[in-house]
């Protein structure tokens, strides 16, 4: 065999080998993908099925707690019997689950609440959050093995509240608003401040930065400032582009970049992708939705971010019970035990105490029984459980550390979540929800059968070969339905004064919106530059504060 025979053979040899492998990666990134999505199905027919079982009347007595926990508990099952699903990894929670949930939560807050409220807000946020953190890190250094450094970074992870569940149980039980607010709107702001306390002292404990009271400071502040930057720049922006038209798809499509691109150019900038989500989110809820979209468009994108948070929510819930291994945290219940009195005290002190402060300066008081229900409500649900995930091997202790933050989770979810309902009741926090939301019911019926009779009118000249006792029939129908729905409202009112306010709310809303409408129209006609603020909204603010003096 001559030497370019051998080379010629050789070469093809090579050739084929590389075909060979390239073909035999392509069917295993194949497989691995038809796996995941296998997988991915699997978490996702299971916990819808399990949510809408919770909310189907044929199981009354599943309706009592909310479907989140009940999928927590879906999850230990599987876990018990060591069925393990899609593996709960830091980057699924904080890069694929987290910015659309805070990003819908952000969305619905109300700006007027968050001003009406901001200093309890505020104050359990920020430093509510360093009082759990340091009481958590003390305790846990002066009764276990763990340096300072190390018990800090466990206090600051099991800072971040996450009270889906109490909110929902909020909005079912119909409790103050003043509750719900506070509840939700520390939820939203102390995420941010727990992530980049956490990201800070991993930092110190890994020895990549030196702690300096000043330097840490400054850094605090340029992750928050940074984040809160890229949030005003984006919400805004969006806000200026969806005054230019009214394609609802498109506008939809505009907010889901802005919640990921917002949390990602924030992370990559140095920056709060926390802050950021929820800046964007409060820009666009409360000021790009009212000034740039259409109540058609509102709906579509207030329906798109319910749906996928409710979609999220149930599969983040139920990887959580999966994720449990019963003999590891079987060996470290001394740590979780001390882990979950420590932030429980601390918890306790934080709200108890800074509601004192709250109360002293703040118009709107927070009740005792409210202060009860704010502390025991403090769940805990993923992001702790991202943050220690995300911890580096070299971290001494990881492992222990992984388990007391599932621990203290699992703590909050089943025993505090599942005894809320119960406090509630207890404390006499339970308000007239079903009574409201059966009025306004027969409010909406009442509105629609004035249209469906004003319709009636109107088309006389649609149908003209339509039978006039068929009309009249018709007429009647509705007209009697109408004389019943006025009774029953009015009966209504009589029996249950408080209904009024209801009315007169969604009737200043309604006009609200139908200004803000208004504006938005002629903002895309040309006939504005700029976007205007209602001017009702100014005036009714104005006479609420006239009232309070």
């Amino acid at each position: 065999m001559s030497l370019q025979e051998y080379a010629t053979i050789n070469s093809t040899s090579k050739m084929y080998l590389s075909k060979g492998i390239k073909m035999s990666l392509e069917a295993t990134a194949g497989e691995a993908i038809e796996n995941n999505l296998e997988q991915f199905l699997i978490v996702l027919s299971v916990s819808l099925s399990v949510a809408a079982i919770s909310r189907s009347p044929l199981f009354p007595w599943f309706r009592r707690f909310p479907y989140t926990l009940l999928l927590v508990i879906v999850g230990l099952g599987f876990a018990f019997i060591n069925v393990r699903l899609v593996s709960l990894s830091p980057h699924l929670i904080l890069e694929i689950f987290l910015p659309p949930l805070l990003f819908e939560a952000a969305w619905n807050f109300s700006w007027r609440e968050f001003k009406e409220y901001s200093l309890p807000i505020l104050l359990y946020a920020t430093i509510g959050v360093v009082i759990s953190t340091l009481l958590v890190g003390v305790a846990l250094n002066q009764l276990t093995a763990f340096s300072l450094p190390v018990a800090l970074l466990i206090g600051a992870g099991l800072s971040a509240t996450d009270p889906v569940a109490v909110v929902a149980l909020f909005k079912d039980l119909g409790a103050n608003p003043r509750l719900k607010a506070v509840t939700e709107g520390e939820s939203l702001l102390n995420d941010g401040v727990a992530i980049v306390a956490f990201v800070l002292l991993l930092d110190i404990c890994l020895g990549t930065e030196a702690f300096t009271l000043s330097g840490t400071v400054a850094r605090f502040l340029t992750f928050v400032s940074v984040g809160l930057a890229i949030g005003l720049v984006v919400g805004f922006g969006v806000s200026y582009l969806t005054q230019r038209f009214d394609l609802p798809l498109v506008e939809q499509s505009l907010t889901l970049v802005s919640a990921y691109g917002s949390y990602l150019v924030a992370e990559h900038l140095g920056g709060s992708g926390v802050i950021s989500v929820v800046a964007v989110g409060m820009i666009l809820g409360n000021f790009g939705s009212q000034v740039g979209m259409s109540p058609r468009t509102r709906l579509v994108v207030t329906e798109f971010w319910e749906f996928l948070a409710f979609f999220l929510n149930s599969m983040v819930f139920l990887l959580i019970g999966t994720q449990i291994r019963y003999d590891s945290l079987a060996s470290h219940l001394g740590l979780i035990g001390i882990a979950i009195a420590a932030a429980t005290i601390g918890r306790l002190i934080s709200v108890f105490g800074l509601a004192l402060i709250s109360n002293a300066f703040s118009k709107s008081k927070i009740t005792v029984p409210e202060q009860t229900a704010l502390w025991w409500g403090g769940l805990r649900g993923a992001i702790p459980i991202a943050l220690v995930l995300s911890t580096p091997e070299t971290l001494p202790g990881r492992d222990i550390l992984i388990d007391i933050v599932f621990g203290f989770v699992l703590f909050t979810l089943l025993v505090q979540g599942l005894s809320m309902q119960w406090l509630m009741k207890t404390l006499n926090l339970v308000g007239d929800q079903p009574l409201r939301q059966e009025y306004t019911q027969m409010l909406a019926r009442r509105i629609a059968l004035q249209r469906v009779k004003q319709s009636m009118v109107d088309s006389v000249d649609e149908f003209p070969d339509l039978d006039p006792e068929f009309r009249n029939y018709q007429s009647k129908l509705v007209e009697e339905e109408l004389q019943g729905l006025e009774e029953k409202i009015k009966k209504m009112r009589q029996e249950y004064p408080q209904l009024r306010t209801l009315a007169e709310e969604q009737y200043k809303r309604t006009m609200l919106d139908v200004e803000a409408d208004t504006y938005a129209e002629l903002l895309r006609s040309g006939w504005l530059n700029t976007s205007l603020t209602p001017i009702l909204e100014e005036i009714d603010i104005k006479l609420q504060s006239e009232e309070a003096v």
